[in-house]
């Protein structure tokens, strides 16, 4: 089977990826969204081009927040834009009943989602890669014509993401653990900072950085998303309230071994849960060495530690940035495996790196 064009409805930062990753695959794309100005960013930007294709397209892939998911889907439905129909909602069970109370044919829709974005939104944020590696949800329904399904996988491979395949309702409860609950944990974290001493942000370290990094996100799309899958989030809300919950008792009652035990219990079971999430290419997770290079702050320099890093024949499976505000270096952690950190460590000391 050869599928070579698709239509993006909406040009925010996902739809923008998508129709940058299958122009890169040499599809011929077709950008719609309500605001006409995104369009045209996003065609400008190289992701297609803005407007309604002459005729049906391979495949229509909707990325509207999710309570316009399923208005968008039907009405390019009934419209035949195309010969196959997906989404990247993430939540899959409200539109497709949204969908059918809508009276749009689902017979051909591939749910689906990209598990993958960024803080930023809206088309300049897009990248051609940003889907690469990635999970890509599709939820065919038991009934759905193997055709369909094999047209949006092509999709999915050619932005160079990998499918997995689920039901509506294992999705949306997969969902609302590893990314609906951690966005609103992250969002309180960061609320808290509102309430903080003032002397205390400044001095905030990378731990809480990371944490929070989400927080940025849009909130509007993320109280969509939450309103759309209320039920599975609020069970994962209230296990980890009764986590926090059994620490705070222990802190609140003052006795030190008991406080120490309680947090102890939960920092074992926080590693082992760690230890479940899949390493680089989604294989198990191992560990890294660490090679600590201190960085001046100036242009380039960033670049040229990873091209003398690639110069000393070694691949840097990761990489983390410290800050320290007011300084003027910085310090870069290089992961890369075991067996090799001596040799880079060397090998960028002798190219003039403060390596450790």
């Amino acid at each position: 089977m050869t599928v070579t064009s698709a239509l993006v409805v909406g040009t925010g930062l996902i739809g923008t990826s998508v129709g940058l990753a299958l122009r890169a695959a040499g599809w011929t794309v077709h950008l719609v969204d309500v605001d006409p100005a995104r369009a045209a960013l996003a065609a400008d930007m190289g992701a297609g081009a803005a407007g309604i294709p002459d005729s049906p397209v391979d495949v229509a892939l909707v990325a509207a927040p999710p309570r316009h998911t399923a208005a968008a889907l039907a009405q390019a439905i009934g419209g035949g834009l195309a010969g196959t129909y997906t989404d990247v909602a993430s939540v899959k069970e409200q539109v497709l009943t949204d969908l059918r109370e809508l009276g749009g044919d689902i017979t051909r829709y591939v749910g689906g989602h990209p598990v993958a974005g960024r803080e930023r939104t809206g088309p300049a944020g897009a990248s051609h890669d940003l889907f690469t590696g990635r999970p890509w949800v599709l939820t065919p329904l038991p009934d759905q014509r193997a055709d369909d399904v094999a047209v949006v996988r092509a999709l999915v491979v050619a932005c160079g993401a990998s499918p997995v395949v689920m039901t509506v309702e294992e999705h949306d409860r997969a969902l609302a653990a590893v990314s609906h609950l951690p966005q609103l944990v992250a969002s309180a974290l960061a609320a808290g900072l509102l309430d903080a001493d003032p002397q205390a942000v400044p001095i905030a370290g990378q731990g809480l950085r990371d944490m929070v990094r989400i927080a940025a996100s849009d909130p509007e799309l993320w109280a969509d998303i939450a309103a759309a899958n209320a039920d599975p989030l609020a069970a994962g809300l209230q296990g980890l309230i009764d986590r926090l919950a059994q620490v705070q008792q222990r802190l609140a009652a003052g006795d030190p071994a008991t406080v120490q035990e309680a947090v102890r219990r939960l920092l074992i079971a926080g590693n082992e849960g760690q230890a479940r999430l899949p390493g680089k290419h989604g294989g198990a997770s191992r560990d890294f060495a660490t090679v600590a290079v201190v960085v001046s702050d100036q242009p380039g320099q960033l670049a040229r530690l990873l091209v003398d890093a690639g110069d000393c024949g070694v691949n840097v499976e990761d990489l983390r940035v410290e800050h320290t505000p007011g300084r003027p270096t910085g310090v870069i952690e290089l992961f890369v495996e075991p067996g090799v950190a001596d040799t880079l460590r060397t090998a960028l000391r002798e190219r003039g790196w403060s390596a450790h």
